[in-house]
């Protein structure tokens, strides 16, 4: 299961508006690459065979099977501070991550 908070679906909705892709979700892949062995990748899409699909606030979290098995659990967060603004993913999966963050080790 992914979870996204009420900030980052708020966030997606607009930015889905401004796109003009309502109706797609948001995809959410893990590739090998990054600084610490692998990273997040984060696209408006829509759903694929085999994708697992979650929904939150009206807003679908579209995931292959091979990237799921690293984001069981995630929580997907949309920050604006004075650290930087963007959206944080925080991965019960991972070991270790880069100081970007952008990065994990599984």
């Amino acid at each position: 299961m992914i979870t996204v908070t009420a900030t980052a679906v708020a966030k997606l909705k607009d930015l889905m508006a401004k796109d003009g892709v309502e109706g797609q979700g948001l995809r959410v892949r893990v590739r090998g690459g990054g600084c610490s062995g692998y990273e997040y990748q984060l696209a408006f899409d829509t759903p694929k065979e085999g994708d697992q699909v979650f929904e939150e606030g009206g807003v679908k979290v579209v995931v292959d099977p091979k990237s799921l098995l690293f984001l069981a659990g995630t929580e997907i967060d949309f920050q604006d501070g004075l650290t930087g603004t963007g959206f944080a993913i925080k991965n019960p999966n991972s070991k270790g991550s880069c100081g970007c963050g952008q990065s994990f080790q599984a």
